[in-house]
């Protein structure tokens, strides 16, 4: 998580350094949040597009240290990922290209993921960290797992270890995939492709300075995300959790001191070397260096500015490393499927908790929840979320879904509360239990612009139900704020049962 925007050439000589010892500290924090009920509707969306990940965390032991892992897939081969310098397991499968990334891996391999000692879960660096200390790392992972012999892949800061390894223990490591890293990553008189020591310098002001505050580095490792507000959180709590301030900074600035250009023409065995053409975080020189100095690599260079290899043309590079290890071209695996979604919403609910007070909005809620889940059973609907006092629900078809929200507009009137809904059909993202996707960001967009007890759907909706009885009244066209073009919504008269 680095940056690249400094791209002066000077001089400098380095050499490979000890990792004296840092200390490492999760933090966490609880914010609390008063929503409009607009902003129910996008809190519903935005939590829809989370990942929460069971796999259980195992812990090797290293030493005097404690390493965590997680392992998934059943395979052969062995495949194990050892990322950059901040990562962490739980939090990183909160994104869902990340989760899916690692769900794809697994598809033809056993997974085996580690936390680098001094980040995520795993322990503190102490004593004083060297290279050799990070091998003994990945070997004692691969001891615990049970794996005698792996594929290694190492991305960014995690790339030198593995080539290291690789080199020293050939007997261990059946193939080595190497993406978007390094074999030094400061200039040397010798090797132009590395950061001026200026640009070092500066980064870890920068890092002094925003560490911890903010998503840092976000336009450079991921332009394309650089400004969604639900990457950048995710980001910056990675970024906190993964470790500490301080030791971000001395992680970095030992990072700056590796160079294991000398073991490169010693590494015997199967090498990948992938490489995005525009990495801003890790110049391509570094790769096209990579590949020209181990013996046999095979190097492919793509397209695309996304340092991490879970953003951008993601499948491509998967379906490179599965062909890789296994022989075979792995076919992607489609997650998208054609959903009805719909959203609830309280009319004035910040206003109506004020009046009937925290016991008696608490009551009403529950009946409101009562009166939503009995129409969903009716009408075949699948409960997705809940976001304060709004639901997110899918069907299998439009008219069912209108007919459900018209259904639960009589029955909560009968409570004394009026709703806003929200129906439209697309393609969806299905990630475990939950969706994600533009359909859902449309469907939450539509909702917000209904008034009491009114039903909105989208011209894609009407379309699809015609002959189904419905009346339906223009609601004019609208921009969907974040969502391209123009949006004709309709109003949901009323069901023609004649």
């Amino acid at each position: 998580m680095l940056f690249a925007t400094y791209r002066d050439r000077v001089g400098v000589t380095q050499v490979r350094a000890s990792f004296p010892k840092i200390r490492c500290e999760n933090r966490s924090s609880s914010e609390a949040r008063s929503l409009s009920s607009s902003s129910h509707l996008r809190e519903s969306a935005r939590r829809t597009e989370t990942h929460s990940v069971s796999l259980p965390i195992r812990y090797a032991r290293s030493g005097d240290l404690f390493i965590a892992y997680t392992t998934e897939g059943s395979g052969p081969p062995n495949l194990v990922v050892t990322p950059g310098n901040f990562f962490h397991l739980e939090m990183a499968r909160e994104w869902p290209p990340l989760a899916r990334f690692m769900e794809r891996l697994a598809s033809f391999s056993r997974l085996i993921v580690l936390d680098r000692r001094g980040t995520g879960l795993s322990d503190a660096m102490y004593p004083a960290t060297t290279l050799d200390d990070a091998m003994d790392d990945i070997r004692a992972v691969m001891d615990d797992a049970g794996a005698e012999q792996a594929v290694l892949m190492g991305g960014a800061e995690g790339g030198p270890t593995c080539m290291l390894f690789a080199a020293t223990f050939p007997q261990r490591v059946s193939a080595l995939v190497l993406y978007g890293t390094f074999p030094r990553r400061l200039q040397a008189p010798d090797y132009p492709a590395g950061y001026p020591p200026e640009q070092q310098d500066w980064i870890l002001r920068v890092f002094e300075e925003r560490w911890g505050r903010g998503p840092v580095a976000i336009r450079t490792v991921a332009p394309s995300r650089a400004d969604e507000p639900a990457f950048r959180s995710w980001y910056a709590r990675v970024q906190r959790y993964s470790t500490s301030p301080g030791s971000a900074i001395a992680w970095y600035r030992l990072s700056g001191e590796i160079d294991v250009r000398s073991v490169l023409p010693s590494i015997r065995v199967p090498t990948l070397v992938i490489h995005r053409t525009g990495d801003l975080i890790v110049p391509v020189e570094h790769g096209r260096y990579l590949a020209a100095q181990i013996p046999g690599a095979k190097y492919v260079e793509l397209p695309g500015s996304e340092h991490f290899w879970f953003e951008g043309d993601s499948d491509t590079i998967l379906a490179e490393v599965g062909e890789f290890i296994t022989g075979v071209r792995p076919t992607p695996v489609s997650d998208r499927v054609l959903l009805t979604v719909l959203f609830t919403d309280i009319i004035d609910s910040t206003r109506r908790a004020a009046e009937l007070g925290d016991r008696r909005w608490r009551d009403l809620l529950e009946q409101h929840h009562r009166a939503v889940r009995a129409a969903l059973e009716r009408f075949r609907g699948r409960e997705i979320d809940t976001a304060g006092d709004g639901f997110l629900a899918t069907f299998d078809g439009p008219a069912r879904a209108i007919r459900c929200a018209l259904a639960i507009t009589t029955s909560v009137r009968d409570l004394g509360v009026e709703l806003r809904v929200g129906v439209h059909t697309g393609e969806c993202e299905v990630i475990g239990t939950s969706i994600a996707g533009l359909t859902v960001h449309i469907g939450a967009r539509v909702a917000a612009l209904a008034g009491p007890s009114e039903v909105l759907v989208s011209s894609t909706v009407k379309d699809l139900v015609v002959g189904s009885g419905f009346l339906f009244k223009e609601r004019g066209r609208h921009e969907l704020k974040g969502v391209p073009g123009e949006w004709q919504v309709f109003a949901v008269i009323e069901e023609n049962r004649s």
